[in-house]
């Protein structure tokens, strides 16, 4: 029995030692983008921060003095926050035009995040890897945005989960 574990030990040790990265590990070099959260009345509400990682992009939340519930998140086309709305921030970032939603066949859109859920202190946190995604891409020529929204995101209805208003917006910046 010893011996054959001995045996075993190298060949673990190889395989654990492949020259490619691991999916979700930061890319030597890898850009960052950030973005500083607002409410509608310009109280900050939290920060996000974009990587590129190996096998797409790393968007992590860190939201405050958002109301305690569950909420909607996602990546949004334009880099543009114009309170009170956010309408500014346009649609789901989506380039392979595709339905909104995990929970939809024919989804999702590339930049729909899972539900962020905040606590009763107004803090919550949320990450995410976006698989097949690029800084480049998500960020293309007219920028790029990250919103929560009031309620919860269904996972499904055409355009935005039914996740109902746009209540902080922050847009991304390379950092």
């Amino acid at each position: 029995m010893r011996l054959s574990l001995l045996l075993l030990v190298p060949v673990v040790l190889a395989a654990c030692n492949k020259a490619e990265p691991m999916t979700g590990a930061v890319l030597p070099g890898g850009r960052i983008a950030t973005a500083q959260l607002l409410t509608a009345s310009g109280a900050p509400a939290g920060r996000a921060v974009a990587t590129e990682v190996a096998g797409g992009v790393r968007v992590t939340l860190d939201v405050r003095n958002v109301p305690a519930g569950t909420h909607g998140a996602h990546v949004h086309t334009v880099g543009r926050c114009d309170a009170p709305g956010f309408e500014s921030a346009g649609p789901h970032w989506n380039p392979a035009a595709s339905k909104h939603g995990t929970m939809n066949p024919q989804g999702p859109h590339a930049g729909d995040l899972p539900n962020l859920l905040v606590g009763n202190d107004g803090r919550g946190t949320l990450g995410v890897t976006l698989a097949g995604a690029t800084l480049g891409g998500m960020l293309d020529g007219d920028g790029g945005a990250v919103v929560v929204h009031a309620t919860a995101d269904d996972l499904m209805t055409d355009p935005s989960g039914n996740s109902g208003g746009r209540i902080a917006c922050g847009v991304f910046a390379p950092a």
